[in-house]
């Protein structure tokens, strides 16, 4: 009997093992893998969730990916989401603590960073600009090429959207 449950647990073990060996590798091998960036400001925690889009050689910014005048889920799959511990600044403008939807409205001059109240949304299909609690700007700057969309937070409160030859950066205190 003792060996027949310690025949039963390893294989169990094992499957188990498999199965999210497995699930990691098709997370990685996703066309949008599922990336995350956080920074400590002070005493606030600053975690952003997002999914890696790639160029793969398409107009990014003037086609369907993430067309200027348009609201774009800033990334693929899941909107991103923008979560901050306390209570902040962003561009200067109070943002309280919480989780929101980060969306952004790209431009050839200016981009507007928008925080919307619906944290758990797919993509921006049912964005809805009454939700927004705060809308920002900042200017886009070339960039080295960023083949997948990438977000960078940092300790400084700076953050910066990449993607293609573009960044964005707005700052959070």
């Amino acid at each position: 009997m003792k060996k027949l449950l310690l025949l039963a647990f390893f294989t169990v073990t094992a499957f188990i093992s498999n199965a999210q060996h497995e699930a990691m590798a098709d997370t990685k091998s996703k066309p949008s893998p599922p990336a995350s960036t956080s920074a400590t400001i002070g005493e606030t925690t600053l975690t952003i969730n997002y999914s890696q889009p790639a160029v793969k050689g398409r107009n990014v910014w003037d086609g369907n990916l993430a067309p200027f005048g348009k609201v774009w889920r800033t990334g693929a799959n899941e909107a991103t989401t923008f979560e901050v511990s306390k209570d902040v600044t962003v561009q200067g403008q109070i943002l309280k603590a919480g989780k929101y939807g980060l969306f952004t409205i790209p431009g050839e001059k200016e981009w507007t960073i928008i925080f919307n109240k619906v944290a758990k949304q797919w993509g921006a299909f049912k964005y809805n600009e009454a939700e927004d609690v705060l809308r920002v700007k900042a200017t886009p700057k070339a960039n080295d090429m960023m083949e997948r969309f990438t977000i960078k937070a940092e300790n400084n409160g700076d953050v910066t959207l990449m993607w293609d030859k573009v960044a964005v950066a707005f700052k959070v205190k």
